[in-house]
C-alpha cells in the first residue's frame, strides 16, 4: 500500500508539472518559457522537473503518450486470432470514439497544436517519433514472425500500419486547427479508418495473426 501511495505521488507530481509546463507553453509559446518558470509555476524545483523530465520537449511529448514503443506495445498485447493491423485499427477506434488524450481529441488540445506546430523541435521529434514507432513494430513483427528485420513483406506491413497511425493523427491535427469541433472529427476520422481497412486488403490485415 505504502509503495503504491508513493507511485501515485509521483504521477500527479508529473502530471501537475506537464500541465503547468503545457499552460506556460501555449500562452507564451514553447521557447520562450524556461525550465526554471516551469518549476516555479509547479511549485517544485528545476532539479524535480529534471528528474521526471530529462527534455524540455518531454514535457509536452511525455513517454506515457508519445512512446516509440506505441504500436510495437498493441501489438504484443493483441488477442488471439487478431492481426497486427486489426489490433491497431481496433484501438484507434477505440480512441477516436473515447476523444482520448492520445489521438488529440481532448478538450483544448487545438491550441496545443499550434504550439507544436510553431516550435521546430517539437515537430522535428514527432517525425522521428513517428520513425521510431515504425521501426519498433517492425522489430516485433520480424520476432514473431521468425525472420529477419530485411524481409521485404515485415517491412511492408509495419510501413503500412505507421503510416495509418500517422494519417489518423494528422487528419485530426487537420481538422482540428481548421476549428473543427471534437465530434465532426472522430466521425470524418472514423470514415477515414474505414476507407484505410477496405485499401489496405488482405495481405496487411491478415498478416501476423496472433495465434496463441
Amino acid at each position: 500500500m505504502t509503495e503504491g501511495l508513493r507511485e501515485r505521488k509521483k504521477r500527479q507530481t508529473r502530471q501537475r508539472i506537464s500541465d503547468v509546463a503545457i499552460g506556460l507553453f501555449v500562452e507564451r509559446g514553447f521557447d520562450n518559457v524556461t525550465i526554471a518558470e516551469v518549476a516555479a509555476a509547479a511549485e517544485v524545483s528545476v532539479n524535480t522537473v529534471y528528474n521526471y523530465f530529462q527534455a524540455k520537449e518531454d514535457l509536452v511529448l511525455s513517454p506515457d503518450e508519445g512512446s516509440a514503443q506505441r504500436l510495437a506495445a498493441i501489438v504484443r498485447e493483441r488477442a488471439p486470432g487478431e492481426s497486427a493491423a486489426g489490433a491497431v485499427l481496433a484501438r484507434l477506434r477505440r480512441e477516436v470514439r473515447g476523444r482520448e488524450r492520445q489521438v488529440g481529441l481532448s478538450s483544448g488540445f487545438g491550441r496545443v497544436l499550434d504550439m507544436m506546430r510553431a516550435a521546430p523541435t517539437l515537430t522535428a521529434r514527432l517525425q522521428d517519433l513517428g520513425a521510431q514507432m515504425t521501426d519498433a513494430l517492425e522489430a516485433v513483427l520480424a520476432e514473431e514472425g521468425g525472420t529477419g528485420r530485411d524481409d521485404p513483406l515485415v517491412r511492408v506491413v509495419a510501413w503500412h500500419i505507421g503510416c495509418l497511425h500517422s494519417l489518423v493523427l494528422a487528419e485530426i491535427g487537420r481538422r482540428t486547427a481548421a476549428g473543427e469541433r471534437p465530434d465532426a472529427i472522430a466521425g470524418a476520422v472514423l470514415e477515414l479508418m474505414d476507407a484505410a481497412e477496405s485499401v489496405l486488403g488482405e495481405h496487411v490485415l491478415g498478416y501476423a495473426v496472433r495465434k496463441d
